[in-house]
């Protein structure tokens, strides 16, 4: 699912699973492994690459259905890996050359920066629309990220955006012909890799605030 290799000091992590990249146990446990390496290598910088057409459609709703027990531990797990990624003390990069919906959208959120690619794809966070509560940890992530222009209309009701509207609303960094996307985040890793050992420090600082609020809405869930 995670496919996991490293040039010039920088960690590519390409993701796909064949369908939709849904976020499940499988993607979770992957993903950290994938951080581990990464750690491990150190690394001095990521880059975190979705499918063609789909970066990431959420979480699998199949899991959800198996049961209380595991819906509420796949959350926990999903949210904790956000976390993760957004402590990540080196600098982390998504190549998005697809669809972005649900825990898709947030995957990007905790980016560092993220490349989009042109073409009809959609950013979504369908949660109201399909009668999902975002819950206090999303929703400081989005308050933190999204625009506040937008953050209605994303957050409460469940727009879809295009590509361009995706970037004004602060999902994207900037957008790239799809051929172009996985070059274009190289090279901004690779401009971010000389970032010295500080970029972390100042990175969890600016974002200590949301960290904090996201930690504890996971406490509350038990995680």
């Amino acid at each position: 699912m995670i496919s996991y290799t490293v040039a010039n000091d920088i960690a590519v992590l390409k993701v796909d699973d064949g369908k939709m990249n849904v976020v499940n146990p499988t993607f979770i446990k992957a993903m950290n492994d994938a951080l581990d390496k990464a750690e491990a290598d150190k690394a001095k910088a990521l880059v975190l690459e979705g499918r063609d057409t789909v970066f990431s459609a959420g979480f699998d709703l199949k899991e959800f259905a198996k049961g209380q027990d595991q819906a509420r531990a796949q959350v926990q797990d999903g949210f904790a890996m956000l976390i993760r990624m957004l402590d990540f003390p080196r600098p982390v990069i998504a190549a998005c050359k697809g669809h972005g919906i649900g825990m898709g959208i947030f995957l990007l959120m905790v980016r560092d920066y993220r490349v989009g690619a042109e073409g009809p794809y959609k950013y979504s966070m369908p949660e109201s629309r399909i009668g999902m509560d975002l819950g206090d940890l999303l929703i400081a992530l989005a308050k933190s990220r999204i625009s506040p222009k937008y953050l209605t209309r994303m957050a409460v009701l469940s727009e879809d955006l295009d590509v361009q509207t995706a970037m004004d609303a602060g999902v994207l960094d900037e957008i790239v012909d799809a051929q172009e996307v996985q070059s274009r985040a190289m090279e901004i890793a690779t401009g971010l890799a000389a970032m010295p050992v500080v970029f972390g420090k100042n990175k969890r600082e600016i974002k200590a605030t949301e960290l904090d609020n996201m930690r504890a809405a996971l406490r509350v869930l038990g995680g």
